[in-house]
């Protein structure tokens, strides 16, 4: 027993009645992912806070908490979109309890009565992954914001200042759709030791082919090529140049004037 329970003072009494309620009310935690319901958009997450029981004796040990499973993943999302994310099992977690019974809206979603009674219990919990202690903390951006791996070999990042668009990848960037379209008022440059494409290619504009300082470079198609208006070549014209030293007979001409 607390000793402060056989003082006599009322208001010492009343504060030692009100953290015994509060002791009951469970609003928010940290945890640790235990296994994730693709499916269902779930998680069941261990309690990181050990809970404290109070012997007789007036003593304190802490035991470890129920595995709070079910927890509804906090997408971030709306208007018909959403950002997932693949979620894995040690992953930390902010749990965030109800104060009253989720079971109905979360099984039927809209509007529903409560189908239990109970308020603040750690059977309505709703998990907020990605949260992160001292230990798993990473350097992040303090110029842009970034949609990133932990490890940063890849991120799609937006810089509010430059307004730039940044993609960086150790891996392959993949761009699939019905229509594929990117617009440069000023240039578009790709780097790249092979570039690959893929169907029918559309140009609406010249091709310029240009050589590096002290590089060289050069074009070499497999064809057939079929070209609607004139090919110029060193100069010549493929549709207007003529021949030097033409005559009758089987011989063959000159090289193009």
């Amino acid at each position: 027993m607390d000793r402060r329970e056989l003082h006599g003072d009322q208001e010492e009494t009343l504060r030692l009645l009100f953290n015994s309620i509060r002791s009951r009310i469970w609003t928010a935690l940290p945890g640790i992912v235990q296994s994730f319901d693709a499916a269902k958009m779930t998680v069941s997450v261990q309690p990181a806070i050990s809970g404290v029981i109070r012997k007789l004796d007036g003593t304190t040990t802490s035991v470890r908490m129920p595995v709070l499973v079910d927890c509804p993943v906090l997408w971030t999302g709306g208007g018909g979109v959403t950002l997932t994310y693949p979620i894995a099992v040690g992953d930390e977690a902010l749990v965030i309890i109800a104060s009253r019974c989720i079971d109905s809206w979360w099984s039927q979603g809209g509007l529903q009565d409560p189908s239990d009674l109970r308020m603040h219990n750690l059977s309505d919990g709703f998990a907020l992954v990605g949260v992160r202690s001292l230990p798993r903390t990473f350097a992040v951006s303090t110029s842009a914001a970034q949609l990133r791996t932990d490890d940063g070999s890849a991120y799609i990042e937006l810089n509010p200042t430059s307004k730039n668009i940044k993609a960086h990848t150790s891996g392959d960037v993949v761009a699939e759709g019905a229509n594929v379209n990117a617009t440069a008022t000023t240039a578009c440059t790709i780097q790249a030791p092979t570039i690959t494409l893929k169907g029918n290619i559309v140009l609406d504009g010249p091709i310029t082919q240009a050589n590096t300082a002290g590089g060289s470079s050069s074009s070499s198609l497999i064809g057939p090529v079929a070209v609607t208006n004139d090919v110029t070549a060193g100069g010549k014209s493929l549709k207007t140049h003529v021949h030097s030293g033409v005559q009758t007979g089987s011989g063959n001409t000159g090289q193009p004037v």
